[in-house]
């Protein structure tokens, strides 16, 4: 029997796989448990309606994604801290900190997805690479300047 799985389901199947199992795993355990629905063909039109809109959703967001990188690239974040001599930072800019110093300019990015690989300890200009999407990715300008 052919069917749509509505759910990832263990050793069977992903979800939006249409798969042929057996009869009666489909119609006593499959089914029951609403993990799948018979492969129809207006089930199956559906399924292709939902991976389209899908696919648009994916294709919006990477290009959101690749005009805020597009955006980031050219700016600069100022962020004051107290230094010592020789520039060296009493403590360290976090991307925390640079997440919530870009939201003070109305732009929201996770702080997961800045990826500092060591926190920011001196003053100057520092370029700070941004995972915006899985393929896009930006840099962005922090200006460290001393309080």
């Amino acid at each position: 029997m052919k069917v749509i799985f509505l759910q990832d389901v263990k050793g069977q199947g992903k979800k939006g796989e249409v798969k042929e199992v057996s009869e009666g795993y489909a119609r006593n355990f499959l089914l029951p448990k609403g993990y799948v629905q018979i492969a129809t063909e207006g089930a199956k039109k559906t399924l292709d309606q939902i991976n389209a809109s899908a696919q648009k959703q994916k294709e919006r967001e990477k290009a959101e994604a690749k005009a805020l990188a597009e955006k980031l690239s050219g700016m600069t974040v100022v962020i004051k801290a107290k230094a010592g001599e020789g520039g060296r930072l009493f403590g360290a800019i976090t991307s925390k900190q640079i997440a919530e110093a870009l939201e003070s300019q109305k732009i929201v990015i996770d702080k997961r997805k800045i990826e500092l690989s060591d926190p920011i300890r001196t003053l100057g200009v520092t370029k700070v690479p941004l995972k915006l999407y899985p393929e896009v990715k930006g840099t962005l300008n922090v200006q460290v300047v001393e309080e």
